[in-house]
């Protein structure tokens, strides 16, 4: 197990709210090899809407994760998201990346509605090389305590966070990999999560909006159950399975109906503060909650387009025996981020 101790391999861990996931990737070869998965349960209420509600469950999940995965190393490349994250493109008169660092606290204080006291801030040159009297930024702010509290969770499972990176540039980073035919145009790429829908809107390849929705997974499930009168094991089958029910379908028209809705305001919303004013070409959906049987056909017929599942393996390098005892048709639509993270080159 010597491997995943060296530099060369990176180790992305995604702690959400109902599972934590770790992927290890090796980069000393010519493409990135997915070496190894591991997938472990989290007690309910142990992070509610990404607030971390009790730290040492937490860290003791971390611990068998990693451990199941096979991992010795302390380093790992982790993120931070939600409402908490603030995320937008800006114009700014073209100058140097030194006297955009010095303007970017001012630019962000007419942007992000926090104290700029209590935030870490970010910002990426989208055009570098232009020669118009402005230029593209991409600006990213988050709460400093919400970066010290998964730090502080890590540093408590014996962990060091070489990166925290943003879900949204994480999911990005396996999505462009794997999709690389989606990177021209407006396409939205929709992570249904446990607690959490996060809608993240792509423009030419780049990363420039981010919404999330109150719901996923464990709305469904209660709704079958408050709703369809079904037991706790029969609804969350149904959202795990193959086959589609008139229950499930049920279910899936109305939470369908939020999400598309959340699409469409983050749509509306850029083209109102953007100049670019693009149309949504497609739809891509990954998380957990995209396999319920049946949504990607909600979605598509609400919306009105395209929408496929994201494959985070379609052109990902995977070593025999990388997914141990997982199914892989299962756990696939869970690994958009830990992949996305683990893709990060090491130091």
């Amino acid at each position: 197990m010597a491997l995943f101790g060296r530099k060369k391999t990176t180790v992305g861990l995604d702690i959400g709210s109902g599972l934590i996931k770790v992927a290890v990737i090796d980069h000393s070869k010519a493409q990135p090899e997915l070496v190894r998965l591991a997938v472990a349960p989290l007690l309910a209420d142990a992070i509610v809407e990404g607030e971390i509600m009790d730290p040492g469950i937490v860290a003791d999940a971390i611990t068998a994760a990693l451990a199941e995965a096979g991992v010795t190393t302390k380093d790992v490349v982790t993120a931070v998201g939600g409402r908490d994250v603030i995320i937008k493109k800006i114009q700014i008169e073209r100058v140097k990346e030194s006297q955009a660092r010095e303007l970017m606290r001012w630019e962000a204080e007419q942007h992000v509605p926090f104290d700029m006291e209590s935030v870490e801030l970010d910002f990426q040159i989208l055009d570098p090389d232009g020669t118009d009297p402005e230029m593209s930024v991409l600006l990213v702010a988050a709460k400093r305590e919400l970066v010290e509290g998964k730090v502080r969770v890590l540093t408590d499972a014996g962990l060091t966070p070489v990166a925290v990176d943003v879900d949204a540039f994480a999911l990005h980073n396996a999505f462009e990999m794997n999709h690389p035919d989606a990177m021209t145009g407006t396409v939205a790429l929709v992570n249904i999560g446990h607690e959490v829908t996060n809608v993240n809107i792509v423009e030419d390849g780049i990363p420039i909006l981010t919404r999330d929705i109150s719901t996923g997974t464990r709305r469904m499930r209660e709704d079958l159950q408050r709703d369809r009168g079904l037991g706790s094991d029969e609804a969350e089958a149904l959202l795990r399975g193959f086959d589609r029910s008139e229950h499930l379908d049920a279910v899936l028209e109305a939470r369908g109906e939020e999400i598309a809705v959340g699409i469409e305001r983050a749509v509306a919303f850029l083209a109102s503060s953007s100049r670019s004013g693009g149309q949504l070409a497609s739809v891509f959906v990954c998380g957990g909650g995209s396999r319920a049987p049946g949504l990607v056909d909600a979605l598509g017929d609400r919306l009105r387009l395209p929408v496929q599942p994201a494959n985070p393996l379609a052109n990902l390098v995977v070593r025999d025996g990388a997914f141990g005892s997982l199914v892989t048709d299962e756990v696939a639509p869970l690994l958009m981020l830990p992949l996305g993270l683990a893709l990060r080159t090491p130091a």
